[in-house]
């Protein structure tokens, strides 16, 4: 019955998103066939647009399992934004720094650095929660703040390109940056760094001793405390863990696209990222697959405005959509079951 309840409940919630959909697309006055056939174009039309999906999916990945991982142990980290800009500060530093390195050992002390940043910037509030008790959420949403105007400031001082009038750094020796795996398409290497900390996060979440604790103390800390599990150090753990593979996405962002300090590297990756850990249910394998969906809703919805003329706004609020109906789907759905059993 269980099964049945949660395939209705996805039939149901899927129903609901086309309907919303149909009457999103009439209400901007365009032609429903052509838009949802030109979606499936820009997705599947073309190898660049599907290599796009691949290229958008690998920051939520990464950000997506650092949120997950926080989440399982109790620790809601809203500040992934922020992390994703330290780790790519971090990597342009060590380029700027010793642009001399051999490629390997560049990018392997680039991805190193970037969860150390981001890790340093997501335990300050991890501390803050495991000793004092202060609520993580504002303090991560605050460090976002901070780190987006810290990149800002970095961009027209210390690390401004003096040979370019606008704000962004030199651009970095062709050592830090990630192997292209697809040309002439975007695809790079660090999606294969993603689907790597996907398994990781997984065998260390649900196959070693560490991770179990990290569970049960996001399921009931007193308990555990109680128990004589150390809930300080588990929820600091978490929030480094958390932060640092947020901080190895901006790696990847420079790495693999920019190839130097901008403002704005990150078009939101940190907030949808919560979104992507929802749908994934905090699951490394759920998170994969969700930031695929969302990546190709996002690739799907710029060919509809290019071909049938739909914002796309409408991406996000389908997007915003479907995570209250995931949320609200036991209740929801589980009623309506019990509501056709009775009868």
């Amino acid at each position: 019955m269980n099964r049945f309840r949660d395939a209705l409940g996805f039939l149901a919630i899927a129903a609901i998103l086309l309907l919303i959909s149909v009457l999103l697309i009439l209400a901007v006055g365009s032609d429903v066939t052509k838009a949802f056939s030109s979606f499936l174009r820009g997705i599947f039309g073309s190898f660049y647009g599907f290599s796009e999906v691949l290229v958008r999916a690998t920051p939520l990945i990464l950000a997506g399992l650092g949120v997950a991982v926080g989440f399982r142990t109790g620790f809601v980290n809203i500040g992934a934004e922020g992390q994703i800009y330290l780790g790519a500060i971090a990597i342009t530093v060590l380029g700027l720094a010793a642009p001399g390195l051999p490629p390997v050992l560049m990018v392997g002390l680039a991805i190193l650095l970037g969860f150390v940043f981001g890790g340093i910037w997501s335990v300050v509030p991890g501390i803050l929660k495991a000793r004092f008790g202060i609520s993580e959420v504002i303090n991560t949403i605050m460090l976002n703040y901070i780190a987006l105007n810290l990149v800002g400031v970095l961009v027209r001082t210390w690390l401004k390109d003096p040979s370019y009038p606008y704000p962004m750094s030199p651009m970095l020796p062709a050592a830090a940056s990630y192997p292209e795996l697809l040309s002439p398409t975007r695809l790079h290497a660090g999606f294969l760094v993603a689907l790597a900390a996907a398994v990781a996060v997984y065998v260390l979440v649900f196959r070693t001793p560490t991770g179990f604790e990290m569970r049960a103390v996001g399921l009931n800390s007193r308990a555990c405390h109680c128990a004589g599990i150390p809930v300080y150090k588990n929820i600091v753990l978490s929030a480094f863990i958390s932060g640092g593979l947020a901080g190895i996405a901006g790696v990847g962002e420079i790495a693999g696209l920019h190839h130097r300090l901008i403002e704005g590297i990150s078009p939101g990756y940190g907030y949808i990222a919560i979104i992507v850990s929802l749908l994934g249910q905090n699951h490394p394998l759920g998170v994969v697959v969700a930031a695929l969906g969302v990546s190709a809703l996002h690739v799907g919805s710029l060919s509809m405005q290019r071909a049938a003329g739909v914002p796309t706004s409408i991406a996000s609020i389908i997007m915003g959509t479907l995570v209250v109906l995931i949320l609200a789907r036991k209740s929801l759905f589980g009623s309506t079951v019990k509501l056709v059993r009775e009868n």
